[in-house]
């Protein structure tokens, strides 16, 4: 992976305060559809999510730093991509497109699991989410889009583990639930990337 920002470049426009979230119950059934805005207000109300690692042919994953002006945890570190599929749109489907919105990467997804979580960012919001986690192999250059993310680096499994544990808190929360139980549990899927 060799990440390139082009700041300079007009960068479409990918995230959009109004977009129709799925809101589902702790069993994903579809409760109906809210803007994306007022689903992570205070609280926050339970929606479908998902969250890509990147892995290239090294074993290094795909990190990003959430650009500054995100509503939730802008200026943090987190996995390659991470958003919500849309009315209308399977989270399959989703994250095949977000892949490309954000990074310019096409590439085969293998599913890993799904869970419940619920996170607080002070006064700006939370995360209420039913997300499903993918894990992809892409050696491909990455284009990233500046309107999402200010910074990205390539790191290496043992040395996420080691930051994670040193400084929990230049990280979203989601990565630091999802990253150990993708070890502990689905290293193995992980590993079998690279025969493709």
């Amino acid at each position: 992976m060799r990440p390139e920002i082009d700041a300079s470049a007009a960068a479409p426009v990918v995230s959009f305060d109004d977009e129709p979230l799925i809101v589902v119950d702790s069993d994903d059934n579809v409760l109906g559809h809210m803007p994306k805005a007022e689903a992570h207000v205070g609280e926050g109300v339970l929606h479908r999510a998902f969250s890509i690692f990147l892995f290239d042919g090294d074993g290094n994953t795909l990190l990003q730093r959430r650009a500054d002006g995100k509503q939730l945890w802008g200026g943090y570190w987190s996995n390659s991509c991470c958003s919500h599929p849309r009315r209308g749109e399977s989270v399959d489907m989703a994250a095949v497109r977000r892949l490309h919105e954000e990074l310019g990467v096409n590439a085969r997804l293998s599913f890993l699991y799904r869970f419940e979580y619920h996170a607080r960012f002070g006064e700006a919001g939370s995360e209420h989410e039913m997300c499903s986690v993918y894990a992809a192999r892409s050696d491909a250059p990455v284009s990233v889009n500046p309107n999402e993310i200010s910074a990205c680096r390539p790191v290496a499994p043992d040395t996420l583990d080691a930051e994670l544990a040193a400084h929990p808190e230049r990280y979203t929360p989601w990565l630091k639930m999802e990253w150990p139980r993708i070890r502990a549990a689905h290293w193995d899927t992980v590993e079998a990337l690279a025969a493709r």
